[in-house]
């Protein structure tokens, strides 16, 4: 009786497979628990979609991208012969009306019934331990520590993994694309510092450090004292011994504090990849805190990724299935917002923008470079973190680079200052920024 059930379940999920392949037009292949292939002919080295005995079974009984990645995080769903960016090139051209057209229903619905109630032995409905820290929680009070550690704390090992030597977690800049990711990174620090005007005996502060490489880079090269705040514990171990190594413990600090209980006044302050954490309903207080710590006609240099813009703030809010997937697996408590809001609370809140570059398409290349290192060093991943996060880790930078290569996706540097009466002290032109 067993064997029966298992060979209907076999026949009904070739039977929505086959029917599945032939009107999405499918490039790529299934693979069953079997050793069986959809269709019967495709190469068995090719590019193959592999399914667990329990996979159809728990998509049809919870349908939503939740059970996919739950799937893929555990290899009940698992992509082979190619990469996710393979795949993604071969996703499948027929969309909307056009697929609803194409499927027959009856067929789908009398094969549903073997396929929900498949097998039961691994169904599992909790979530992947140790990874759902993304419940829907109280942002009311900003960036939160358990949230940071969470994306940050996995390990400074595992970071090392794919990051360039300088482990720098941002947006890298490529004065040309075929340049490899330390040097892009190593651009993208003296950008950010050019931006700045920096000079000596500025005072500059960085909000949301990572592992100290910009103040670094900026008290070595521009004779500026900084200061870098974080909330992640293992970054600030690391940072420390970094500003260490470099004999700069005269010049650069790091602490473990909220920028909110930051005191003092700074000639220039950047913001590289931190304000994701705010949270929607805490600009206010974060732009307030950024004019209350810069200087009059200080320099603010904000670095931050960005949705689309919508028809009204009630429509932006609506997040999508996939980026709620983003905050529970990977960065809790994470938002964005779009460039339009970005600018309208800066000069809400006392700052005159003087620049605003893209830079999609970097973040595109920056994000790729990440997961194509992660795949090169698959063994000693699993290794530091275990193959579920792995797996996780890889599909989100993979997911990211495709949507910034998309456009679903951006990234803008703006240049402000702190407004005051009269001229704003900038040059007359942004040459300066380009110098070879």
């Amino acid at each position: 009786m067993a064997s029966h059930s298992k060979a209907r379940l076999i026949s009904a999920a070739r039977t929505v497979l086959e029917h599945l392949h032939e009107a999405l037009e499918l490039q790529f292949a299934f693979e069953l628990w079997d050793g069986s292939f959809v269709p019967a002919d495709a190469p068995r080295d090719g590019m193959r979609v592999a399914l667990s005995e329990t996979a159809l079974t728990r998509l049809l009984r919870r349908p939503g991208i939740k059970t996919v990645i739950d799937l893929y995080s555990t290899a009940e769903i698992d992509p082979r012969g190619g990469s996710i960016f393979d795949f993604a090139d071969k996703r499948p051209t027929v969309k909307g009306r056009e697929v609803r057209k194409r499927l027959n229903k009856g067929l789908l619905l009398k094969n549903a019934l073997p396929l929900l109630l498949g097998s039961k032995s691994n169904d599992r409905s909790d979530q992947i331990d140790g990874l759902d820290a993304g419940k829907l929680a109280d942002r009311s009070s900003g960036s939160r520590k358990d949230d940071i550690a969470f994306h940050y704390d996995v390990s400074n090992d595992f970071y090392r993994l794919f990051l360039d030597p300088k482990m720098v977690y941002t947006c890298a800049y490529f004065t040309d694309w075929d340049n490899d990711l330390a040097t892009a990174q190593t651009d993208k620090l003296d950008m950010i510092c050019r931006k700045l005007r920096l000079k000596p005996g500025d005072r500059m502060l960085d909000i949301g450090c990572g592992w100290g490489a910009l103040i670094c880079h900026a008290a070595e090269n521009y004779g500026v004292t900084a200061v870098g705040v974080t909330l992640a514990e293992e970054q600030l171990k690391l940072a420390r011994e970094n500003i260490a190594a470099r004999n700069l413990q005269d010049k650069v600090s790091v602490e473990l504090i909220d920028y909110r209980q930051m005191d003092g006044k700074f000639d220039k302050i950047s913001s590289i990849g931190m304000f994701e954490a705010v949270g929607l309903d805490n600009y206010d207080n974060y732009f307030q805190s950024v004019h209350r710590l810069l200087k009059p006609r200080g320099l603010y240099l904000h670095h931050a990724i960005t949705r689309r813009g919508k028809k009204d703030l009630n429509a932006f809010r609506r997040k999508k299935p996939e980026y709620q997937a983003l905050v529970r697996y990977i960065f809790p408590g994470g938002e964005v917002d779009h460039i339009g809001w970005t600018l309208t609370n800066l000069e809400a809140h006392g700052f005159e923008v003087h620049d605003v570059e893209a830079w999609r398409e970097h973040y595109a290349r920056t994000t790729r470079l990440w997961a194509e290192n992660l795949m090169n060093v698959k063994d000693a991943a699993i290794a530091e973190v275990g193959e579920a996060k792995y797996r996780l880790w890889l599909a989100y930078l993979c997911g990211v680079s495709l949507g910034f290569e998309r456009g679903t996706i951006g990234i803008f540097q703006t240049v402000t200052s702190r407004r005051t009466k009269g001229l704003s002290g900038m040059p007359p032109t942004r040459e300066d920024l380009y110098r070879s």
